[in-house]
């Protein structure tokens, strides 16, 4: 693996990182403190702009209005949106819309991209991915409840959905439901477009999540689908090919999602050695309490810098041999990327005393809402199990001595 950044890349990550010192981190206070719809309107401002820069959609095709970076390329770059949660967003490749614009450019038929890929890429419209549900294990896209049976020409999907990131505003869902009962396990599921305003999509409820409820991108819903009829067209890929095409989803997203755990972990890392020169230590705890910190520091760096690498190296395999052959990697990266991320915002926070359990750092925010990175997609416990039972795979009827 090459790990030389290119200049255009090196770049286009120095003209992200002073975009978002300069124009997003200063609009932290008030994204903490706000309802995100109340927002909108400035943060369309800081899109303009980023459109006029030509770093609008970094990693979506080029014919659709993106920047066409490869997947490394774009961990680079999602590590430098990471630092702000608003990066992503303003740069147009926010999650759940990134991955449902891959999937769409991979299985969606012309008239699926004419009518929403075009739109999600130019930001004119949200998305939205219903597969969560609250009775099954998140982790198991094998393992659904929800149904969509055929009736003539169209689908009536009947479920329960929840954690569907930013439903709130969107204009159409993806939905992972059962059309293939009898099918072996991994043949059941399929996909399928449903427009928000779909007679049977009702919008529950934004769910709280560590007390704050969320609303328009910045929220997680419940959705009860009753009874709700879409026509055949709208299924995505071919029939029984949900679990397929959300591999094809979550491999890729993973990777975004680790660069962007470790863009935030430079984040409350810089704060935490910042704060650790400045603040004021009580004289008979100055030696110890030092020491301390610059334990914490050097771990802190030695773990984001294994987590880096681990995480561009996944991305190199699953670029360069596939999502298959990189699946060991892409489970390793997933928990152990989510424990660095915890540990790190957690001694920042530390260091920062009663300071950073208040919304005048962005570090509680990071502590409330990135405890879930070692819950969705996939609980560290089942990539554990998962990357044990392959190593294991490889000592069959070895000894070694």
């Amino acid at each position: 693996m090459d790990f030389t950044v290119s200049e255009k890349m090196q770049t286009i990550i120095e003209m992200i990182d002073e975009f978002v010192d300069k124009e997003l981190i200063p609009m932290e206070p008030a994204f903490l403190r706000k309802p995100f719809r109340k927002m909108v309107a400035e943060l369309e401002e800081k899109r303009r702009i980023v459109r006029q820069m030509e770093l609008w959609a970094p990693p979506h095709p080029t014919e659709y209005g993106g920047m066409g970076l490869d997947l490394v390329e774009f961990a680079l770059v999602s590590e430098a949106l990471g630092r702000s949660p608003l990066g992503h967003y303003v740069f147009g490749c926010q999650a759940p819309d990134a991955g449902n614009i891959e999937i769409l450019n991979l299985y969606g038929t012309p008239e699926q991209k004419h009518k929403y890929l075009g739109p999600l890429v130019s930001g004119r419209i949200r998305s939205c991915f219903s597969m969560t549900e609250v009775e099954m294990p998140g982790s198991n896209p094998v393992m659904l409840e929800t149904t969509a049976v055929k009736d003539g020409d169209h689908y009536v999907i009947n479920g329960q959905k929840w954690y569907t990131t930013g439903a709130d505003g969107a204009e159409f869902a993806i939905v992972m439901a059962v059309t293939n009962p009898d099918a072996p396990p991994y043949l059941r599921a399929s996909m399928l477009i449903v427009p928000a305003d779909t007679r049977g999509f009702n919008l529950v409820r934004n769910i709280p999540v560590m007390g704050h409820e969320g609303d328009d991108w910045a929220s997680h819903a419940e959705i009860l689908y009753q009874s709700c009829k879409v026509p055949k067209e709208n299924l995505l890929g071919p029939e029984g090919h949900g679990f397929v095409i959300a591999q094809e989803r979550l491999g890729p997203g993973r990777i975004h999602h680790c660069m962007r755990w470790i863009g935030i972990c430079n984040r409350a890392f810089a704060l935490m050695c910042s704060r650790s020169r400045n603040r004021v230590i009580a004289p008979d705890r100055t030696l110890s309490g030092k020491q301390i910190v610059q334990q914490w520091i050097a771990e802190c760096a030695a773990d984001i810098q294994a987590a880096r690498l681990m995480v561009l190296h996944a991305a190199w395999k699953m670029q360069t041999l596939g999502v298959k052959e990189a699946r060991e990697e892409i489970s390793l990266i997933k928990f152990f990327v989510a424990n660095v991320l915890q540990k790190v915002v957690d001694r920042a926070l530390q260091v920062h005393g009663g300071l950073g359990m208040t919304d005048d750092t962005i570090l509680a925010f990071f502590y409330r809402f990135e405890r879930a990175a070692r819950i969705y997609d996939g609980v560290d416990e089942v990539h554990k199990v998962t990357v044990a039972k392959k190593i294991l795979q490889d000592y069959a009827g070895k000894r070694v001595r």
